[in-house]
């Protein structure tokens, strides 16, 4: 009987911080967007700035030197 005094305010204490858990979660906006993250790697990368096709009057469309 004695461990029920123990055990019972215990959970109630870690069902509080679950709950205080995903309060903040929701809060924070964690659960705005659950489908993008998985379909994103499909998508092809944007070229990085600076990187495209050449200047150089002397390299082809192909990326061939004539």
């Amino acid at each position: 009987m004695e461990t029920i005094f123990v055990l019972l305010p215990l959970a109630l204490l870690i069902a509080a911080i679950a709950v205080g858990f995903f309060i903040w979660a929701a809060t924070t906006g964690q659960f705005d967007d659950l489908d993008t993250p998985a379909v994103r790697m499909l998508f092809d990368d944007e070229a990085p700035a600076g990187v495209g096709p050449s200047t150089d009057p002397a390299v082809s469309e192909k990326g061939v030197r004539e």
